[in-house]
């Protein structure tokens, strides 16, 4: 049995009721987070660009816009949980480090607490799975 086989029976039986809410929260707060960055793409390219990113870099913003609403839904509804809180980590890393840390904890701008809380919440449902209430683990229960 692989390392994979044998998290997802652990987490199978060790799944409580109230992560669901906490799963579609997260899922929430990424969809929230692609509709602002679809609203304000021109504030997202220009934050981009003070990270000292390569300005030919123009495809990016909307790489991340798509990605955060793709990611969030798959993770509102439960299907790819695990795919899809692998591919926002990098994100979020990549905003802790480059984005959120040289604004500081502390400013008023500064949304580095909770791009942490993300980036641990996304790294716990890689870990954890979609959970009972998921689509993952009804497409996994009745195979057709």
């Amino acid at each position: 049995m692989g390392i994979l086989h044998r998290l997802e029976s652990w987490s199978t039986t060790h799944h409580p009721r109230w992560l669901i809410l906490l799963r579609i929260a997260l899922g929430i707060c990424l969809f929230a987070k692609g509709i602002s960055f679809l609203n304000n793409i021109v504030s997202l390219e220009l934050l981009l660009e003070e990270t000292g990113l390569k300005p030919g870099a123009s495809w990016l913003p909307l790489v991340l816009t798509w990605l955060h609403l793709l990611c969030g839904f798959f993770i509102i509804i439960g299907l790819f949980t695990r795919w899809s809180a692998l591919l926002m980590m990098p994100i979020l890393a990549g905003a802790v480090i480059f984005v959120n840390l040289s604004k500081g904890l502390f400013t008023a701008e500064s949304e580095l607490g909770f791009s942490i809380l993300v980036l641990l919440m996304l790294l716990f449902f890689f870990i954890e799975g979609g959970g009972p209430l998921s689509l993952d683990n009804y497409f996994r229960k009745n195979p057709k």
